[in-house]
């Protein structure tokens, strides 16, 4: 599994390719790294957050303290599966799982 570590994020290109050729299957944080080869990604949805940022920034420009702006958690998430990853490791992904995805890249 890997995080959205700066260190595991800038190498994780060559950590998925190690993994796929030693047969492993890969689980990421970030989206994009499904794209390159990872089996699943789960994580919170970049997008909406940025938009979420938005918001807090318009408040705080606005005169609220920043003490007082409530902490939030995720509330939208990606869950992508890269069927191409599944095929060459020879995985089944089940229809359930399949159903429950944001993104099924084929």
């Amino acid at each position: 599994m890997l995080t959205a570590h700066p260190v595991l994020l800038f190498h994780g290109y060559q950590l998925i390719q190690l993994a796929l050729r030693r047969g492993l299957p890969t689980i990421t944080e970030p989206r994009l790294l499904t794209e390159s080869g990872s089996l699943l990604a789960y994580g919170a949805d970049l997008t909406d957050l940025y938009r979420r940022v938005a918001g807090y920034l318009d408040k705080l420009f606005k005169g609220a303290k920043p003490a007082e702006l409530p902490v939030e958690q995720p509330t939208r998430f990606d869950f992508v599966i890269n069927l191409q990853t599944a095929r060459q490791l020879g995985l089944t992904i089940p229809r359930a799982v399949l159903e429950q995805a944001t993104e099924v890249i084929q």
